[in-house]
């Protein structure tokens, strides 16, 4: 875009002209109006996050908001140093990626906590809890194991996965705990959520890897299982790993150039954080209201200015 500019006096001036003779571009002005870059990762809470930041961003704020869609977790951190990625609206750990984006590479910093409680766990249908009370018990499982047999784990159990890119230690669990049982990828939160439903409404075994937030607690009913419990360091090895999953305080990770630069873009995902029940709302109304993202970000908006009204910046 071209710009005409009548005059330029003072400070101002000089200044332009000095970021002109050393080479350097001048910062654009905190909180000028631009384009905002979020990458959509693969689960409907996070798309229903995304879609309501987005939002805001584009009606109290003024800023474009593009997106790159179904991004593999790992696939956008790179993006942090490259300028295709300002923002990760919800990210799940990661200790990894944030040593070497956060740390090593400082192109990349936490923005907060989204005020989201992540839970990532082993699941049952509750029908096989009531038949089986000690399933639940993960000393119990091999006991069962037959029950979760299908075509993909041959003479095992089945452990169903979503996407291999999610967060799982599932494939180290089983070997280190000793059960008969094989990881079998499902291919996505979609196909978790399939399988669950037609689990509960055909009676039909199921060992699931799942997680929450997820709007689907609120029609399907289903169990954790209890496996060994977490304690700090216990999964510091990924080979050795044989307990449950930490409690997940989920954070929001932005490129350094954006908290520097992004000006009230930056100031509302920092101030944004809400709870798990605000992000099922959203996620159940583009599920089950079929509603486009934006839509559901919409209502949810009009109907809960008192949540999201301190998130603006003045």
């Amino acid at each position: 875009m071209m710009m005409r500019i009548r005059s330029l006096a003072g400070p101002m001036a000089l200044a332009l002209v000095l970021a002109g003779c050393s080479g350097a571009e001048p910062k654009p002005a905190a909180g000028s109006k631009g384009t905002v870059n979020i990458d959509v990762h693969g689960w409907v809470g996070y798309e229903a996050q995304e879609a309501v930041i987005a939002y805001l961003l584009e009606h109290e704020l003024g800023y474009k908001v593009q997106t790159r869609k179904n991004m593999a977790e790992a696939d956008s951190w790179p993006g942090f140093a490259t300028g295709k990625v300002d923002v990760i609206v919800e990210n799940w750990g990661h200790e990894d990626l944030k040593k070497e984006y956060i740390e090593q590479k400082k192109v990349a910093l936490s923005a907060g906590l989204t005020g989201n409680k992540g839970v990532i766990g082993w699941y049952v249908p509750e029908w096989m809890v009531k038949k089986y009370p000690d399933i639940t018990d993960w000393r119990n499982l091999n006991k069962y194991a037959h029950l979760f047999r299908t075509a993909k784990s041959e003479n095992v159990g089945q452990v169903l996965d979503g996407d291999p890119s999610f967060v799982t230690n599932d494939e180290k669990i089983i070997r280190n705990l000793g059960l008969d049982f094989k990881v079998v990828y499902s291919g996505s939160e979609d196909a978790l959520i399939k399988a669950a439903e037609d689990a509960t409404k055909n009676t039909k075994p199921l060992l699931m890897y799942f997680y929450e937030p997820q709007w689907l607690f609120t029609k399907v009913k289903l169990v954790k299982v209890n496996l060994p419990a977490y304690a700090i360091g216990c999964d510091n090895d990924p080979a050795k790993v044989a307990c449950d999953y930490p409690p997940y305080l989920l954070d929001k990770i932005v490129s350094t150039k954006f908290a520097q630069t992004g000006g009230k873009a930056y100031d509302l995902i920092r101030n944004f954080s809400w709870t798990n029940d605000n992000q099922n709302t959203v996620a159940n109304d583009i599920v089950n209201g079929k509603m486009k993202p934006e839509e559901a970000a919409k209502k949810w908006v009009e109907e809960n200015k008192i949540v999201w009204k301190d998130w603006i910046p003045r």
